[in-house]
């Protein structure tokens, strides 16, 4: 059983900056896969971003390539998305989830509100 907790969320105003983490603890981190999730008030939860167990290999949706990075410390057990020229869009609970594959994600936190102001 793996625990993640997300922190790092907020209100924002367009063109900031938010660094979210996902701190795992209960299981063998450097091990899975972790993906940054959002969910939008209306809309259906979208994979943001994808980090490989090793941290070598990474996926962003097109809408957030170029202003978001994901990145992972297995030392500390923990995965980051720093989120850079933030947009209204980007408004939404973002939750952390790791997986044994690329696709199939058992683990999920409980989301943190992120909330750009235009």
């Amino acid at each position: 059983q793996v625990l993640l907790v997300e922190s790092g969320g907020g209100l924002v105003q367009a063109g900031g900056s938010l660094r979210l983490s996902c701190s795992a603890s209960g299981g063998y981190f450097s091990a899975y896969t972790m993906g940054w999730f959002r969910q939008a008030p209306g809309k259906e939860r979208e994979l943001v971003a994808r980090i490989s167990a090793s941290g070598i290999t990474t996926y962003y949706a097109d809408s957030v390539k170029g202003r978001f990075t994901i990145s992972r410390d297995n030392r500390k057990n923990t995965m980051y998305l720093q989120m850079n020229s933030l947009k209204p869009e980007d408004t939404a609970v973002y939750y952390c989830a790791a997986g044994s594959s690329t696709y199939s994600y058992q683990y999920w936190g409980q989301g943190t509100q992120v909330t750009v102001s235009s």
